[in-house]
């Protein structure tokens, strides 16, 4: 069964720039090498909400675990942490429509 790996963020407003090419020229592409096929991405406008939502789908929870663990989404996702703060993510089944 589909999952969608959910991910969440501010990013830090001292490094939007930076932000903004890293996610273009190697978080996306990165995360598409992984074998996850992005699917939405949200930006929160008003109020309280996380700045950013990522979601992405891999065919089952099974890979998904795989893929967090490997030395290449580390790497990602380590360096995402330079340019943002208040990072989440989780795993959950997929389904059609927007998930949170």
């Amino acid at each position: 069964m589909a999952v969608k790996l959910i991910m969440t963020w501010d990013i830090s407003s001292d490094q939007e720039q930076d932000y903004f090419e890293f996610v273009v020229r190697e978080f996306i592409p990165g995360v598409q090498r992984l074998g996850f096929e992005l699917s939405d991405a949200w930006a929160t406008v008003y109020g309280n909400s996380p700045q950013i939502m990522v979601t992405a789908v891999l065919p089952d929870a099974k890979e998904a675990r795989q893929v967090l663990k490997s030395n290449e989404w580390r790497e990602l996702h380590n360096h995402l942490q330079d340019y943002v703060k208040n990072y989440s993510q989780k795993i959950v089944t997929a389904r059609g429509g927007f998930q949170f």
